[in-house]
């Protein structure tokens, strides 16, 4: 089943000194965007989105510490059967961003956590 690379997500401890990192490393323009403290960025590349957002825990007990990964999928049910299948686990069900689309975050067979998101039609138009 293809999944396409579509959205990262920087975790900081400090949103202001990560927003400067990185503006001033790459170029990058970040724009408020959702809860305070939320920033996207769309000039990462192209296809893709980028956020810069407050370190969370994205259930109780399991805590974001690097960079997300997220990638586009057809069709969430089917995989999340495919996660399941091949040994990986389940640590957010399905949530739904209103106009984005719904995520999960699943554990892989290493250990990693990793975002799969089914998109609204016209998200990436």
């Amino acid at each position: 089943m293809p999944a396409i690379f579509r959205h990262f997500a920087i975790n900081a401890d400090d949103v202001g000194r990560a927003k400067i990192f990185y503006e001033g490393v790459f170029g990058w323009r970040f724009q408020p965007w959702g809860p305070p403290g939320f920033y996207q960025v769309k000039d990462a590349g192209t296809g893709l989105l980028g956020a810069l957002q407050e370190r969370r825990d994205i259930v109780p007990g399991v805590r974001m510490v690097g960079y997300e990964a997220s990638f586009g999928v057809v069709d969430l049910k089917a995989t999340i059967a495919a996660i399941e299948a091949g040994g990986g686990k389940i640590v957010m069900p399905p949530y739904r961003i209103d106009g984005v689309g719904e995520l999960i975050y699943f554990e892989d067979t290493e250990g990693n956590l990793v975002g799969a998101m089914q998109y609204d039609p016209g998200v990436f138009d």
